[in-house]
């Protein structure tokens, strides 16, 4: 079973930026999509960005421009750079892993097996 654990989440103000962090272990060293979704009050949790493990990387468009998904496979840390953040981005922040996965599963909706616990961010105007 593959553990999350997610890190980095907080309080900014539009206009600012933040990055969060999950280490990742127990998953598979082929055919694991790595992704972040988000979830707010009243809201459906929804894939945000993903990358797969040839590297490539999916975005929803609200965010396509200002986040950044990478990830370190040395250190088994995925990360999601956060520009510009929008009152919008306010939500739980997730971190996800499903295996035989494509890289556009994440954010078109697709079944996911494993979570971390999420992380707060909280955008201010």
């Amino acid at each position: 079973q593959v553990q999350l654990v997610e890190s980095g989440g907080g309080s900014v103000q539009a206009g600012e930026s933040l990055r969060l962090s999950c280490e990742a272990t127990g998953y598979r060293g082929g055919g694991f999509c790595l992704g972040w979704f988000r979830q707010a009050p009243g809201e459906e949790r929804k894939g945000v960005a993903a990358i797969g493990t040839d590297g490539r990387t999916s975005y929803v468009d609200s965010v396509k421009g200002r986040f950044t998904i990478s990830r370190d496979n040395a250190k088994s840390i995925l990360y999601l750079q956060m520009n510009s953040l929008n009152v919008e981005d306010s939500a739980v922040y997730y971190c996800a892993a499903e295996e035989n996965c494509v890289v556009t599963h994440m954010t078109d909706g697709g079944f996911v097996e494993n979570w971390g616990q999420g992380t707060q961010v909280t955008v201010s105007s």
